[in-house]
Formats: C-alpha cells, structure tokens, sequence
C-alpha cells in the first residue's frame, strides 16, 4: 500500500480524467466522489473505479463534457437530465434545488437520467442529510445478478441508500448493494487473488462457487436473502428505470459497447423533512434514541459507522499499490 495525503488524491484523479477528456468541472466532481470514497475508506469505489471512467473516455462513450440540465416537472418532482456524462456533476448540481423543493413541499423526488454511475451511493444521501433531511437513493447498473431461483443475469446489483440527519452528529448513512456482495467487491477478491463467502455468486455452468474469477467471468452473482434479496432487487430496478423514464439494467447492457466503463443509466433520489413530516422538532431526540441503543449494544455498530472513524484520521490515508500501477499505465 502506498501513502497519500487526501489532496493529493483529488489532484491526481482531477489532473488524469482532464487528460483523457473531461472538463474542468466533470473532472472535479468526480474526482471529489473518488477522493471522498478513498478518505472514507471505500476502496472499492476510489482510485480503483479510476480505469473504468478513463475506459469510457477513450471509447468516447461518455461525454466528458456533460452540461447536466435541470427541469421542474412539478412542485415534488425534480429531473435532471446528465448529458451522458459521469454521474457526480448532475448530483451536485441537483442538491440546492431539490433542498429547496424539498423544505418547501416536505417531500419531493429527483430523477436522474442519461448518466454513468460508477461510485459509491452514499454521498448523494449524507448531503442531504448534512442539510437536515432525511433521504434515500437507488441506481441500476449491467445486468449481474439474477432473480431468486433463477440462473440468469437481469438485476444491476441494484444498491440502495439512506440517511438520516443526527444533528450536533455525523448522520446515520448507508449504502447497500442488494446483491450479496458489490460487484467492486467481488473484483478487489479477483484482483487480489481472494476467494469470496459462499452465496455471492455462481460460475457459468450454475454451481455455487467462492472463486470471483469464475463469478465475473461467465458466472452470474446471486441477491442477499434469497427472494427477499430479490425482491428489493426488483423494486430499485423499478424505481430507478421504469419510474424515472431510464433504462432497465438490460437495457443498459444492450446500450453498453464493452469498453470496461460504466453503464448509461438513471438514479432515484427522495429527499423528506423530518420536521413538517412528524409535526415538531421531536424527531431528532427520538430517532437518536434509537441509534444510541444501538451504538452502546455489545458487538453491534451503526452501518456506516467505519466511514466515520476513517474520516476522523488525520494524514495520509492507504492507497493499493496495484490501483496506481494500472493508472500510470493509462
């Protein structure tokens, strides 16, 4: 592992997404998502995504250049249309509007289409959470993973977000994948020549498998829970194609031309103030209740709660050597 101070991070992926295409303000909103995932320690979706949306320059697939537009369809609903360009330009660019919507009707939603997602799904909902709102959020991706019972790619691994605003505290966010592991995941253990738990995926010929290589290549991943897993599968599919207007996972797929980058596709983001939803200020001191118990319990943890710990280091934080040798190879 190599040692790098954080701004060094957000330099060296700005400086290298310029090189190969995007603009100014493409290349830091993305390299501050990847900056933030490497603080944070989420590997798997920093530096390491950093192939993929060089990939997905090169191809000229993805318009590094994007100019998101933001249209009011409704007093409660939001677009935003990516201009085929990485997806963290357009979630920056929508968080002051759907803020503002959001305080003025108590609830209101945001589709995103026509965007790369390629990064972790937390930050969009911990912004607006620092803002004093509750929020969620769910993105398709490729086809990986497939429904209970059955052997066949359809569901992206489909992750959902939450948060929940702690004020005088960091906010409770998470982000989960409803396949049993992220697919980022499951390449780190390849990469890293590490086998995976039994239940994340099966090989080409059906048969459970622990060797990533054999899930990735072929091999299809498998939903947490069984068809509960499933099922949540089927609504972020729902929610963040159907609903929105976007493609579907395999839609997306069709659209892809195999260049390693990430999927055109759209997100989901619901955004509700606590205060006009529950009458009151209440809901602060009740909802940390509960989250107290949890962080004083014996062995258990709020989700998300490592991200935390990590932000709260000071200096250089760790980076794989390997991520920064295939980078230099661009």
């Amino acid at each position: 592992m190599a040692k790098m101070e954080i701004d060094a991070i957000f330099a060296f992926a700005k400086t290298k997404l310029e090189q190969f295409g995007c603009d100014e303000a493409n290349a830091a909103a993305t390299a501050r998502t990847m900056t933030t995932a490497e603080r944070d320690g989420s590997h798997s979706h920093g530096l390491f995504r950093m192939a993929g949306y060089v990939k997905s320059l090169k191809s000229g697939r993805v318009n590094g250049k994007a100019l998101p537009k933001i249209t009011i369809a409704a007093p409660s609903i939001l677009r935003v249309d990516g201009d085929e360009g990485f997806a963290p330009l357009a979630l920056e660019m929508m968080r002051e509007p759907l803020i503002e919507m959001t305080r003025a009707q108590g609830i209101a939603m945001c589709g995103i289409t026509r965007t790369h997602h390629f990064a972790a799904l937390w930050p969009e909902v911990e912004m607006l959470a620092d803002a004093g709102l509750v929020a969620m959020a769910t993105t398709q991706a490729m086809p990986y993973v497939a429904p209970a019972g059955g052997r066949e790619a359809l569901f992206g691994t489909n992750p959902q977000a939450f948060a929940w605003p702690r004020p005088g505290k960091p906010p409770l966010a998470f982000d989960q994948a409803s396949s049993t592991m992220a697919r980022g995941d499951v390449m780190i253990h390849r990469r890293d020549g590490q086998p995976v738990p039994m239940g994340v995926g099966i090989d080409k010929d059906g048969n459970d498998t622990t060797d990533p290589a054999a899930i990735l290549d072929g091999g299809v991943q498998l939903a947490f829970g069984g068809y509960k897993g499933s099922a949540i599968a089927l609504m972020v599919e729902l929610l963040s194609s159907s609903l929105i207007g976007e493609r579907s996972s395999a839609e997306a797929k069709a659209a892809h031309n195999g260049d390693g980058g990430p999927p055109i596709g759209g997100e989901f983001v619901m955004a509700i103030d606590p205060a006009l939803a529950s009458g009151g200020d209440a809901w602060a001191a009740h909802g940390d209740a509960i989250l107290t118990k949890i962080e004083n319990m014996d062995g258990a943890r709020l989700p998300g709660a490592r991200r935390h710990i990590n932000r709260a280091k000071s200096g250089p934080v760790e980076v794989s050597d390997k991520v920064l040798e295939e980078i230099a190879a661009l």
